[in-house]
């Protein structure tokens, strides 16, 4: 498993714990193992009790953590997935189709990157193109058409930024997202897995309930990006991240997000099962709150919802 720089003191004890265990057929240490594997316990709850924004971050991007499909597969159950914006081509930088959440059906749409240098090319590493925002606009057509609720999952590095892109019309598709799903007559659910950059997550980010995984990112710019904008360098980062407030809990406070999803310690790539889980019965609670919301007085909630965001004093 790929490991970050703040994980390796804990790597370095389960190793430990590895080789002492190679030895427990010819010494009696299982006393000391089990001291070891409670000291591992400890140490991992106290280092992910304790970071920083930047290294949230570098949760959020670890090459294990579930993805959409991921989730598609797993929290829902009967995944159909649907391809093309019927106008220009297929994006694999968005993955969305009808799905069931317990016994309610749903129109799912997600962000879905790559495992390793392949897979990663063929879905652009997460980054959309136009007609990965229009096939998502199909799919909001068809939820609303049927009565479906909608659920989107975001992580994206941001939108593709290539001249093919713009050519396309990336600024109009998204722009075109946000005032459909604003609009949009049925329940709309928001989750932020991983990375929430700018406008590439934002056009499929416009719901009645916004969430966020614990170790998940949200905001206008990536932390590289804006140190290399304030810095004229990438290596103001961990400044940037701190001055970004990007995390789950900074946009709690700031009444951006609804909602904190809590992750198994050591984050969502240590356990997915466990994961998936509880993102399910977050979700099957937040659906069956908004159950009794008309459609005309859901809209009315979301517009006033984002129109109150960014309020600030001197």
């Amino acid at each position: 498993m790929f490991t970050l720089d703040f994980e390796k003191p804990v790597l370095e004890l389960e190793k430990k714990i590895e080789e002492m265990r190679s030895l427990a057929g010819s010494l009696d240490i299982e006393p000391q193992i089990l001291e070891l594997q409670v000291k591992v316990e400890e140490l991992r709850e106290e280092i992910y009790s304790n970071l920083t924004r930047w290294q949230r971050v570098q949760i959020a991007r670890h090459p294990d953590r579930p993805y959409s499909l991921d989730y598609f597969n797993t929290t829902f159950t009967n995944f159909i997935e649907l391809h093309g914006d019927r106008s220009f081509r297929d994006d694999p930088a968005i993955v969305c189709g009808l799905a069931q959440l317990g016994e309610q059906s749903v129109v799912v749409v997600g962000h879905q990157k790559g495992r390793d240098t392949k897979s990663n090319v063929f879905r652009n590493f997460g980054m959309p193109n136009p007609e990965g925002y229009r096939k998502a606009s199909r799919m909001f057509d068809l939820a609303e058409k049927f009565n479906k609720p909608v659920i989107c999952l975001l992580d994206t590095p941001g939108a593709f930024p290539g001249i093919e892109a713009e050519d396309r019309g990336q600024a109009q598709a998204i722009a075109s997202n946000l005032l459909q799903m604003a609009g949009l007559k049925v329940p709309i659910i928001i989750v932020v897995i991983g990375e929430g950059a700018s406008g590439g997550a934002l056009g499929i980010g416009i719901g009645d309930r916004i969430l966020m995984l614990e170790n998940s990112w949200y905001s206008v710019i990536a932390p590289e990006s804006c140190s290399s904008i304030l810095w004229r360098s990438w290596d103001y980062k961990e400044q940037a991240a701190e001055a970004l407030q990007l995390t789950a809990e900074d946009l709690k406070k700031q009444k951006i997000i609804d909602r904190i999803i809590p992750e198994p310690i050591g984050g969502a790539h240590r356990n997915t099962e466990m994961m998936c889980a509880i993102l399910k019965a977050v979700l099957l609670e937040e659906l069956e709150n908004m159950k009794s919301i008309p459609k005309e007085r859901l809209v009315e909630l979301r517009r006033e919802k984002f129109a109150a965001m960014g309020v600030w004093a001197e």
